[in-house]
């Protein structure tokens, strides 16, 4: 995951009943980063693999 400069690894939670996601799907997921960073609500981020980036999100809840 990619918030603004920082590059960051997580863990994908999908919904129950979701195995994967394809282009132009919008999913809500839960994602658990290893490493705390600071993020805020409306933050948007980028997923990327190998080097592409293969999809975009905005947090819209942080847990705890």
């Amino acid at each position: 995951f990619y918030f603004r400069t920082t590059d960051v690894t997580g863990v994908v939670n999908l919904p129950e009943g979701v195995e994967m996601c394809m282009p132009g799907d919008n999913v809500t997921m839960d994602i658990e980063l290893i490493t705390p960073i600071a993020i805020e609500e409306g933050l948007r981020f980028a997923i990327r693999e190998g080097g592409h980036t293969v999809g975009a999100g905005v947090v819209t809840e942080i847990e705890g």
